[in-house]
């Protein structure tokens, strides 16, 4: 992807694995932009390839951070394990490409633990809840065709504001960088005890609202910055904020739709990518980077890993069905297997039969 420069495993990784018994193989320069050279690699015990086609050709588990591009489909072979984000509600080719090459894929995204939690993507969603405001204070610039608001204010001149729809994982995060910058914020919700907590954390720092249509449009109508923070866990994102929304907002404001790798949360949405990261439509400047924890690789994949990397030593370990299991939190995590579908988000999305994990690994 577009200055995507995560990469799934650390050498610290590698390491672990190769003492396991396990061989590693890393593609030239993958872990370079993060900080890892193919250097650190080798004395973790890796073999380093020139081509991607050399690593999925001998490998019977693909560990990434990002969804398969097209170019990679074919690279792809029946019973080989691909571990990463996948994203497929949105993404009907390469759901039917998986489907197709019968690949066993289980998603960072829809993994579990013991409380329903989804530990893999929680470290992304906080690295992207704290950039959202990063972001969104850069874009309201007026060179960039924001409405030229400083989001913390001075003396004598209102702070912006910014208002937070969905109180998740991401929301919070972007709340606290919100804060810290001492803007005005409003979260909304429709979740009364998720807005409980966040009041009791936040106090009188942040405004918590029931996510209503009024409470909404009034939210909107005020907002100088709008984090759409809303998740379906393998699901497409709702619309909770539509195109009949944007005549209310104040001509500059930005929208930083976190939501986009799942659709997005904006009707008026479309992925963008770090090089030409947002569009205006209605006079509204739409920041929709599907990658954006690629913009500080460093952090983000060492998070990454750090939730990911006990999951992938249980495969190595104990196979794929054995490893499902042991684990039924990772079991969650199995959307493509050998040919069927094993997400029912990912199946309704794409009206496609389903088929549970049980069944599927039988």
């Amino acid at each position: 992807m577009n200055h995507e420069y995560r990469v799934g495993l650390t050498p610290d990784n590698v390491a672990e694995l190769t003492a396991r018994g396990h061989e590693v193989l890393v593609e030239t320069r993958a872990g370079e932009n993060a900080g890892f050279s193919d250097d650190d690699y080798v004395r973790a015990g890796a073999a380093i390839k020139t081509t991607p086609l050399e690593v999925f050709s001998a490998v019977d588990m693909i560990v990434k951070v990002k969804e398969p591009d097209p170019s990679e489909y074919d690279f792809l072979h029946e019973g080989q394990i691909l571990y990463t984000y996948l994203h497929l509600a949105p993404n009907r080719r390469l759901t039917d490409a998986l489907i197709a090459r019968k690949v066993k894929a289980v998603a960072f995204e829809t993994i579990t633990d013991g409380a329903g939690n989804l530990p893999c993507l929680r470290p992304m969603s906080q690295i992207a809840g704290r950039l959202s405001i990063q972001e969104g204070a850069k874009y309201l610039e007026k060179r960039f065709g924001g409405r030229g608001v400083l989001l913390g204010g001075v003396p004598g001149v209102e702070r912006g504001k910014i208002v937070i729809v969905g109180g998740g994982v991401v929301g919070a995060y972007a709340a606290k960088a919100a804060v810290g910058v001492e803007a005005q914020v409003t979260l909304l919700d429709v979740n009364l005890n998720r807005l409980s907590y966040l009041d009791d954390v936040f106090g009188s720092s942040v405004t918590t609202l029931y996510s209503s249509e009024a409470n909404v449009r009034r939210a909107l109508a005020e907002a100088d910055l709008v984090i759409g923070s809303v998740l379906i866990p393998g699901g497409k994102t709702p619309k909770l904020v539509r195109r009949d929304h944007l005549p209310l907002m104040k001509r500059g404001a930005v929208i930083v739709d976190v939501a986009i790798d799942q659709g997005g949360c904006c009707e008026s949405s479309h992925v963008t990518t770090h090089d030409d990261p947002v569009f205006i439509e209605e006079g509204v400047v739409h920041y929709c980077v599907g990658n954006m924890p690629g913009a500080v690789p460093y952090t983000s994949t060492v998070a990454l890993s750090n939730a990911t990397f006990k999951y992938a030593v249980m495969m190595a370990e104990l196979g794929l069905e054995g490893a499902l299991k042991h684990d039924s939190g990772l079991a969650n995590g199995l959307n493509i297997y050998l040919g069927k579908c094993a997400n029912k988000n990912v199946a309704a999305a794409h009206e496609i039969d389903y088929v549970s994990v049980s069944e599927a690994i039988a």
